[in-house]
């Protein structure tokens, strides 16, 4: 499968279906939004992560999708996720392809988190703002897909055990909402592309 055609049958999947929202009774979630960057370079499909500066007051020196809360002016959560996108990043974004949405993830921060799956240009020209990114990783998605970087736990959060996932890239550690969010995109490129390669 082509990558442009990769990134056809995400937005067909994503768009056919509802993403989950975030249910927590008892608990009032603040709204947040990110972007999952994908992008294609020498026919090769990529995820970027961020990583946070160190001295952060939250979620400081973790891997993460560029966003953040949703303005009082985002008129959507989809807006909060391409101005965070672009103020840290640099990337216009009128130059964002978004594909859809994925599952809403609570976080321990208490924000409801609202993915949104976007291709940016794979020029590798960023901007990125030294006071929210500290770093910028570009995964291929082969190696995202690879089992072998994968590492799983069972721990209770929000007062029910949940399984927790740890991406191990090199030297980096992919964990948190950041983690449950990479596994819910990850899950639907496999659906996509086992569909690709089922015969007729």
């Amino acid at each position: 499968m082509s990558v442009e055609a990769l990134f056809q049958s995400l937005e067909s999947r994503l768009s056919a279906r509802p993403a989950r929202t975030v249910d927590l009774p008892g608990l009032v979630l603040r709204e947040a939004a990110v972007l999952v960057p994908v992008f294609e370079r020498d026919g090769v499909p990529h995820v970027l992560f961020t990583r946070r500066p160190a001295n952060l007051r939250t979620h400081a020196d973790q891997y993460s999708f560029p966003g953040g809360g949703r303005d009082a002016e985002d008129a959507t959560p989809l807006h909060t996720a391409l101005r965070e996108t672009e103020e840290e990043l640099g990337i216009d974004r009128r130059r964002v392809r978004v594909l859809g949405m994925l599952d809403e993830v609570p976080t321990i921060s208490q924000y409801r988190v609202r993915p949104f799956v976007g291709v940016i240009p794979g020029d590798g020209q960023y901007a990125p703002s030294p006071e929210e990114v500290a770093f910028i990783l570009e995964v291929p998605l082969a190696s995202l897909l690879d089992p072998a970087i994968l590492r799983t736990e069972r721990k209770e959060v929000f007062g029910s055990e949940r399984e927790l996932y740890f991406y191990t890239y090199g030297t980096h550690v992919i964990w948190g909402a950041t983690a449950r969010i990479l596994r819910d995109f990850l899950n639907h490129v496999t659906q996509v592309s086992e569909r690709a390669r089922a015969p007729g």
